[in-house]
């Protein structure tokens, strides 16, 4: 047998998973109640350095935001995003038009393709409780082919998304959420059509793992080509092959070897991404990942051509209205709701 644990590492902000991954973003955010209008009270925002707040020592960031924290209008080209929002709630915009409110479990996968412009800001809905804000963002790569494709984006609600229980022989349980890709011959829903994930021989598996204490889950032999990352980003210790691992830390993982992983006495908390690579050369400046220095010289042309349709909203980062519910706009005739 393999080695089963390539390397152990601390789990932070950011992390470059490997192709076909580009980065994956996990943002913890304890906002305070919000002010009325869905925004930070003034008296919260001293000392908050405004328009680029990255503060990791304070319980929350502003980011680019300076009312509304988020993500105000910001161009892509070339990747995927691929949003888990684990508590809390984002308000999408983007250049066509198009809108959104989702949280709480939600995943949003937006292919950014041939370019597009869009915002995800993080509305305070509650005025009376905290907005406690928890989200994954994995940007996954496209092909060569696929990098100029028309730019999409769907809704996984929370209440769609597949889940496998997982029972051990003593009893105990883990929940395994499919994203993408397939647990024991549970399939997850459809990702986007252009994506490397919709090629099933491609084995891009994203996982959420809550794992119960004492339960274990074994994660299947794949390839010798496979990139696979584990991330414990949440709860107790878990055990690999005779070796604890503490929380909270990021496990380079064989994927050519069946994983068995246990947890101990505390809930744990895991996120898994896999996936075969593409292979191509890999360049990423800022918002595009294309596979030349020379394709991201015209993205940064074509942008500053025609903004990629442009911005046909009033604000920046516009927010749906407070009592809106989670929704997606796909078109003026298309607005869908998740199942009640």
């Amino acid at each position: 047998m393999g080695q089963k644990i390539l390397d152990i590492k601390d789990f932070s902000f950011r992390d470059e998973v490997g192709d076909p991954f580009i980065i994956r973003m996990h943002h913890l955010d304890h906002y305070p109640k919000g002010n009325g209008k869905m925004g930070v009270k003034k008296e919260k925002l001293e000392h908050k350095n405004l328009g680029e707040d990255f503060d990791f020592n304070s319980n929350f960031k502003m980011y680019y935001g300076k009312d509304v924290p988020g993500f105000p209008v910001h161009p892509h080209r070339g990747f995927e995003t691929i949003t888990i929002v684990l508590k809390g709630f984002v308000d999408h915009s983007d250049s066509a038009g198009l809108t959104g409110r989702y949280g709480n479990g939600d995943v949003q996968w937006m292919t950014a393709g041939k370019g597009m412009q869009h915002a995800e800001m993080f509305p305070l809905v509650y005025d009376d409780k905290e907005n406690t804000l928890e989200l994954f963002q994995i940007w996954l790569n496209l092909p060569r082919k696929n990098k100029f494709v028309e730019p999409h984006y769907k809704m996984l609600w929370n209440e769609d998304i597949p889940i496998v229980k997982e029972i051990n022989e003593n009893g105990n349980i883990a929940y395994i959420k499919v994203i993408s890709g397939s647990y024991k011959n549970t399939n997850s829903l459809d990702p986007n059509p252009d994506s490397w994930a919709n090629d099933k021989n491609n084995n891009v598996n994203i996982w959420i793992i809550n794992m119960e204490p004492n339960s274990s889950i074994d994660i299947p032999k794949i390839s010798s080509t496979l990139n696979r990352k584990l991330y414990l980003y949440k709860g107790g210790n878990i055990y690999i092959d005779g070796t604890e691992i503490k929380n909270p830390k990021t496990i380079n993982l064989n994927g050519n070897e069946q994983i068995k992983v246990t947890n101990g006495d505390e809930n744990s908390y895991l996120l898994l991404l896999e996936g075969e690579p593409i292979g191509e050369k890999v360049v990423n400046y800022g918002p595009f990942v294309m596979t030349s220095m020379e394709e991201i010289h015209e993205a940064y042309r074509d942008y500053e051509k025609n903004h990629f349709g442009g911005w046909p909203w009033e604000k920046e980062g516009p927010v749906n209205p407070k009592e809106k519910e989670r929704f997606a706009k796909y078109s003026k005739e298309n607005i869908v709701y998740p199942k009640k």
